[in-house]
């Protein structure tokens, strides 16, 4: 048990901002998830606060850091725009409570290391809000390739696009972390390292910048393993709605649609296709995002921190931007002394 919890006693969460994604998702999977309670929300605007927290029936807090002194909590959830996540995840931290922040985790893999060290040092859970990770979808696909069902794995291929945004989205704003890879791209990005491991690496990308914008709004990156298999991975946030992955064998092929934000009455569909065989297996609704919750509580109760995929994530994050920006393709950064100092810290299951 970590500190500031104790056994059999409520987990007591914090709401640093009214962002849409804490009030339309993450704050109702709060709300019911059994041994956690909405404590308060902050909000620079007090009215837009209190509305809140009536909804929520939850305690009102003009400004963040005064919702991190309070006494009575023991974690908080950062739904700040990308920019502002190191700067809140470490003053979190800083007053011994548990963090679970939307994604990015921070806007560089040096800084995802030191919070993610800091974390694991104080005995807090830390993990990014990444949902996908957490739908059994993906495991059953993963024990389908283990299991020979397309033979060997040759190439990955994954897409993840959204209509265009309000023109005022902050999205757009470079100095609050916009653009379309860390907003959009990460998805098919951690699906690449979920499937095929740690040792993927960037082997070349390129951004673009739509007409008038200050931030990149699409993108592409291909990706290799040591042992040949590729992926290829496809963002943007002005086009038409795509969602999914591929994963191509020696021998057929699987593919999964709606496979990064499903709702949580989605039936999902792993398609295996063998020559001209196809077959279709459905499973069961899930909600990913009471997962996550389960997956954030889990990690408060035991004081850890998922680490290895975040910190590698950052990484390659910081690869694609590297590689877009330059155009020749050529990346240089290291995983091995990332995960090195993280070796201790193990990822819990998803």
């Amino acid at each position: 048990m970590s500190a500031g919890t104790v056994a059999g006693a409520p987990v007591r969460i914090g709401v640093l901002g009214c962002a849409d994604i804490a009030v339309r998702r993450m704050m109702p999977a709060f709300a019911a998830f059994p041994g956690l309670e909405i404590a308060a929300v902050a909000s620079r605007d007090l009215a837009k606060a209190e509305r809140v927290a009536e909804r929520f029936d939850c305690h009102p807090v003009q400004g963040y850091a005064e919702l991190l002194r309070r006494d009575n909590i023991q974690a908080v959830y950062v739904p700040l725009p990308a920019a502002l996540h190191a700067r809140w995840v470490e003053a979190a931290l800083d007053a011994g409570l548990h963090v679970l922040a939307e994604k990015p985790l921070s806007m560089d893999s040096a800084t995802t290391e030191r919070l993610l060290c800091l974390a694991a040092a104080r005995g807090l859970a830390l993990m990014e809000n990444v949902m996908f990770v957490h739908h059994p979808v993906h495991e059953a696909v993963r024990r389908l390739v283990a299991d020979g069902r397309i033979g060997e794995l040759r190439t990955f291929q994954a897409a993840f696009t959204i209509p265009r945004l309000p023109d005022d989205d902050i999205r757009y704003v470079p100095e609050l972390g916009g653009g379309a890879l860390a907003d959009v791209g990460l998805y098919p990005l951690r699906a690449a390292l979920h499937f095929l491991g740690p040792d993927v690496e960037v082997v070349g990308a390129h951004l673009a910048n739509g007409a008038g914008r200050l931030v990149e709004t699409s993108g592409a990156a291909l990706l290799r393993t040591p042992g040949g298999v590729t992926a290829q991975i496809t963002f943007g946030m002005e086009h038409a709605y795509r969602s999914g992955y591929e994963l191509w064998g020696s021998e057929g092929r699987i593919t999964v649609d709606r496979a990064f934000t499903p709702p949580a009455d989605h039936i999902p569909v792993i398609t295996v296709q063998r020559g001209a065989d196809i077959e279709e297996i459905r499973l069961r609704p899930a909600d990913q995002v009471a997962a996550t919750v389960r997956a954030f509580m889990s990690a408060v109760r035991a004081g850890t921190s998922p680490s290895a995929d975040t910190l590698r994530q950052a990484v390659l994050l910081s690869d694609v931007r590297r590689a877009g920006a330059s155009g020749d393709g050529t990346t240089t950064t290291s995983v091995d002394k990332h995960v090195g100092s993280l070796s201790a810290v193990s990822e819990p299951s998803a």
